[in-house]
């Protein structure tokens, strides 16, 4: 379902020089598999994720998802693709604040195709735990509770493959097994593809597939050459 092939993306450094931050010769997910990247900060996990969900153009490379190359479409284009085909949850979860639970969730299907459903939103909140929280700012909400409605606009329209940054990097501990086991269950039941990355090894123990991200990602074993630390050039770059 999704194929990635020789991707490379490179960033200038502060002196100017040319650093890799992804290398990944062969990179593939099958329909409805859940998967967890584990590495550590500033391996290029979140630059990866960007570049899947077409935020970020590549290099170089081949991003084959459901029969589609990512990589020939324009970032308009591939914005398309995204909300047809990707949910992404983000570590900040970047609700609105000032709209409720289910607007939120309404809000994720404005940019697709299938159109605004109050029926699927209020469905997904129920889902996730929130049926009594529809009409919640998120100011209302606890953090978990947040996260909660973040992994239900992500599935709004109805996606092929989720992503997911650190998705309990913001939520307590004892939340933090909650969360994963929920994105997992609901998941499962939309016949959702999952991708998530991490540097924990508790949430990575959750996944029966564990990718170590120095293990697929080359670049990293030429930035471990050069002398002095690795550059984190940009928000969200390097991650």
């Amino acid at each position: 379902m999704l194929n990635i092939t020789n991707l490379k993306k490179s960033y200038r450094d502060p002196t100017g020089e040319l650093l890799p931050i992804l290398d990944i010769p062969l990179f593939s997910i099958a329909a409805g598999e859940q998967v967890v990247l584990r590495g550590e900060s500033g391996c290029g996990k979140t630059t990866l994720l960007h570049i899947i969900s077409g935020l970020v153009s590549c290099d170089s490379g081949s991003i084959l998802l459901d029969g589609v190359e990512l990589t020939k479409y324009s970032e308009a284009g591939r914005d398309r693709i995204r909300a047809a085909k990707m949910g992404y949850v983000f570590q900040t979860f970047n609700l609105l604040p000032a709209f409720t639970a289910i607007e939120n969730v309404k809000i994720g299907m404005k940019f697709s195709r299938k159109g605004v459903s109050h029926a699927r939103a209020k469905e997904l909140l129920e889902k996730v735990g929130l049926g009594s929280r529809l009409n919640y700012l998120p100011k209302q909400l606890s953090v978990g509770q947040q996260q909660r409605v973040a992994v239900a606009r992500a599935l709004a329209n109805q996606p092929r493959l989720l992503l997911a940054d650190e998705p309990t990097a913001n939520v307590d501990p004892a939340n933090q097994t909650t969360i994963i086991e929920l994105i997992q269950q609901v998941c499962r039941a939309e016949q959702v593809a999952i991708l998530i990355v991490t540097h924990s090894d508790e949430v990575a123990r959750k996944f029966d597939r564990i990718d170590r991200f120095e293990e697929i990602n080359k670049a990293l074993t030429y930035r471990a050459s050069k002398p002095g630390p690795s550059a984190v050039l940009e928000s969200g770059v390097g991650a």
